[in-house]
């Protein structure tokens, strides 16, 4: 037995077809939902509804199992039927994390599930405590990053279905980490979404850079939002997931009394309480806006921690400069990275000249244990014309120095895969458009998008070319290698100290202090009893050392304390600490 229900206030007529079997179904009701119980259903049997007098039968646009895509029929899933093993998980606290972001379909060569399993040992044993899957709801074609999802309840089939991906949440926590899930709540993808044929999920009242907006505001905007939420929940109950990474926040068109975002937190925190076990939201914003982390008691979302991408931008054009070149416009001086160390946000309040307005407003009172810094991330990497990594861009040894400040930097750090052995595989663009003037279309504005900063055409990665996916792939072979085995040791070191460090693992942005020489090119970051020393300029400097403290990490081999002072060649970082730390 099975009730089939769906929302859908558009149609005079719904049905459903069961294993090839029309049943009619009762509605709609005030809110516009249709359903009917059908006795012989159960879990693996194939259904689509029938809408009016169409003859094709439709994917739920709640399923939960699409087995032949997203343009096929839905299938009965039991989320019961999985023998967990994970029980007693509680899981490592966010205001401890060492996260690692990584894509399902690159990070193995087979790309799924069951191989990144494999893997899990080697990020417990590199100190990750957190691991941040990319996008996993179903999607058009076989392969992409996942941001065009359309069957948000249904695992895609490319990376082994909704069993896999429960398999490796059980193993990543009988491993001791926790797993958070990266989730698309502000569009649905351009290819396999019939949500419109249903109901009025998208307005076209906003617009975002893919389209119509999500309607949370509008009529019919209150089952839209239990969608999304429901969906959320989801995940966290019935896959076990630590939490969820919601993308693109800035493009919630809201304008409700209680914003999407604060409805989400608040019903997570009800589900964290029901379920004896902590769940997380972390977002990802260019509002520049602490509301968005602020607690919904202080009269904010309540999200538990955001990216922080004025981090990045800061230390990235302090490591190479790209003057003119969109955002990075409002970067690249040591005073924009220090500030971002000290009070998170650069735009704070300040005009921006690359938004030509001012921007942001200052961080008070919270903790920047509510910010996720990072150099890399997949937005980073596979949005430059070749998806290039930082190292390929920057050296080997400056590519060490951003690590180091990455990890001892006030905010959670987060590592996107393969950095932490300077893996020698680009991370590029890559999609499978079915339709093939969609295909097209995406392969000549991504050529004609990189033209515009003088790009040879001919050097950029066609996204739709299988080569291109192939090329994203992580090659495990060369972990231990020469100058990749150097890296990883390096980071291994790092995390290590901030995971044993009481210093580094205090999100007061009080206990901060910062200074530096923008002629010399050089900062010093003191932690408490952690004194963090940076030199990017190219000459050798010379740097005081304070009684009683001693070198703990140095980037490069014979940095050594010669009486009070240590001295640091160019494109080198050193730590120097008071704590009893044993690294």
């Amino acid at each position: 037995m099975h009730e089939f229900k769906v929302w859908a206030p558009r149609p005079k007529k719904v049905a459903v077809q069961v294993q090839g079997i029309v049943h009619a179904m009762q509605g709609p009701d005030e809110r516009g939902w249709w359903s009917v119980v059908v006795e012989s259903a159960k879990p693996g049997d194939a259904y689509g509804f029938l809408i009016d007098n169409d003859p094709q039968p439709y994917p739920d646009p709640r399923s939960q199992r699409q087995p032949h895509g997203v343009h096929g029929l839905s299938h009965i899933y039991d989320q019961r039927a999985f023998a967990w093993g994970d029980g007693r998980w509680q899981g490592p606290p966010l205001t401890g994390a060492v996260i690692y972001e990584l894509h399902i379909g690159t990070f193995t060569q087979e790309g799924t599930f069951d191989s990144a399993m494999e893997r899990l040992d080697y990020l417990a044993e590199l100190g990750i405590t957190h691991v941040e899957v990319m996008p996993v709801a179903a999607y058009a074609g076989d392969r992409g990053w996942g941001y065009d999802g359309v069957a948000l309840f249904a695992v895609t089939e490319n990376y082994g279905g909704p069993d896999a991906l429960k398999r490796f949440v059980n193993a990543c926590h009988s491993k001791g980490l926790a797993v958070i899930l990266d989730v698309v709540y502000n569009h649905f993808g351009p290819v396999g979404n019939y949500t419109g044929k249903f109901a009025p999920y998208v307005t076209a009242i906003h617009c975002t850079p893919w389209g119509d907006a999500i309607n949370f505001e509008g009529p019919g905007s209150d089952e839209v939002r239990r969608f999304f939420c429901d969906n959320a929940l989801m995940w966290l109950r019935d896959f076990h997931i630590d939490g969820l990474r919601l993308d693109a926040v800035h493009e919630f068109m809201d304008r409700s009394a209680v914003h999407f975002m604060e409805q989400l937190s608040a019903e997570v925190d009800v589900a964290s309480a029901t379920h004896n076990r902590r769940m997380v939201l972390i977002a990802e914003s260019d509002l520049n806006d602490p509301k968005v982390v602020r607690p919904r008691e202080a009269g904010g979302y309540g999200m538990d921690a955001q990216w922080s991408d004025d981090f990045h931008h800061a230390l990235f054009t302090l490591l190479h400069p790209e003057k003119g070149k969109g955002y990075y416009e409002d970067f690249g001086s040591f005073e924009k990275l220090v500030k971002a160390l000290s009070e998170v946000f650069v735009y704070d309040g300040a005009y921006s000249r690359y938004r030509r307005r001012h921007h942001g407003r200052p961080v008070a009172g919270l903790w920047a244990h509510h910010f996720i810094g990072f150099i890399q991330n997949h937005d980073q990497v596979g949005n430059r014309a070749t998806g290039d990594r930082l190292e390929h861009i920057v050296g080997f040894e400056r590519a060490k120095v951003a690590a180091g400040i990455v990890l001892t930097a006030p905010f959670l750090p987060m590592l996107f895969q393969g950095e932490e052995y300077a893996a020698s595989t680009p991370f590029q663009y890559f999609a499978d458009h079915e339709d093939p003037e969609m295909a097209k279309a995406v392969s000549a504005g991504r050529k004609k998008e990189f033209a515009a900063f003088g790009w040879d055409e001919r050097a950029i990665p066609d996204p739709e070319d299988r080569a291109t996916f192939h090329r994203s792939k992580l090659r495990w072979e060369e972990l231990e290698q020469g100058r990749h085995g150097e890296m990883l040791d390096w980071f291994k070191r790092l995390i290590q100290l901030r995971r044993s460090s009481n210093a580094l693992n205090d999100g007061e942005l009080q206990h901060i202090a910062v200074r530096y020489d923008a002629d010399g090119c050089w900062l010093v970051m003191d932690r408490g009893e952690v004194r963090v020393l940076a030199n990017l300029g190219a000459q050798t400097v010379a740097f005081e050392v304070p009684q009683g403290y001693r070198l703990v990490l140095s980037s490069r081999a014979k940095v050594e304390i010669v009486g009070k002072k240590t001295y640091l060649p160019p494109d080198t970082l050193a730590v120097l600490s008071v704590e009893a730390v044993e690294n």
